[in-house]
């Protein structure tokens, strides 16, 4: 059973932070008898400024998430100003719902796209992808709990928007996306994690290849690895509390 006070991941330096977090998914992913190097680790930088997100750059993170394409938008350029040629190593993640109006300024500014839940959203992705010569990778994102206040495709209709996603132009499906509720014990998490990777393992049975699956935040993250997470999404641990 999964034992870890997450509290004390944010404790120290950015660099103090970002070593303890992935020497904790090192351990994880040799518990589920993978490398580490399967694991995508993504700072999730929604509200903190850019002068700390780049201190984790710095510090030697490649990945880092938004999730309102506004945000990013002021952001990103500010990073790039701030560290030069350094900024250009990062991929940008969209961790957050995507609405129709900011579909282009999302293609211009990230590289993965998590939160795919309609055919419709795809095909304006592929849209501005092909105009603007950005092939995108997204991932789907996947409702499991039905919470009202989260978005996301029911499980039923996930074969088939997979199917018709996975040829579109312009971009590749790479995998599926969820947010279980949020629960103070990680254990409560594990059934989610290990529902959504059975969904994925029908779904590669069926032919539709999807190797990664987006999940697990700061409180959950490692047992979302044993359960099979290639990507996982830290923004407290690494960051410390939003203000």
């Amino acid at each position: 059973m999964f034992r870890r006070d997450s509290s004390s991941l944010s404790d120290g330096t950015m660099r103090e932070r970002l070593e303890r977090i992935v020497a904790h998914v090192e351990a994880a992913a040799h518990r589920s008898g993978r490398a580490a190097s399967d694991i995508t680790l993504i700072g999730i930088s929604k509200t903190i400024a850019a002068g700390r997100v780049g201190e984790a750059i710095t510090a030697g993170l490649a990945d880092l998430g938004e999730n309102r394409v506004q945000e990013a938008a002021v952001k990103i350029p500010e990073l790039e100003r701030i560290l030069g040629p350094a900024a250009s190593r990062v991929t940008w993640h969209l961790v957050g719902h995507l609405q129709s109006n900011k579909t282009r300024r999302a293609v211009e500014l990230f590289s993965v796209i998590h939160s795919i839940d309609t055919f419709a959203l795809a095909e304006r992705i592929s849209r501005y992808a092909t105009e603007l010569g950005r092939p995108m990778r997204v991932l789907i994102q996947v409702d499991l709990a039905g919470e009202p206040t989260k978005h996301g495709i029911l499980p039923d209709g996930l074969a088939d928007l997979a199917s018709r996603v996975g040829v579109l132009p312009g971009m590749t499906l790479v995998g599926l996306m969820a947010l279980p509720p949020l629960f103070e014990n990680p254990e409560d998490s594990r059934p989610y994690f290990r529902r959504l990777r059975a969904i994925r393992d029908q779904l590669i049975a069926e032919k539709i290849d999807l190797p990664e699956l987006s999940m697990g935040m700061s409180n959950d993250f490692e047992v979302a690895i044993e359960e099979g997470a290639t990507m996982v999404r830290v923004a407290r641990a690494l960051f410390g509390e939003r203000h």
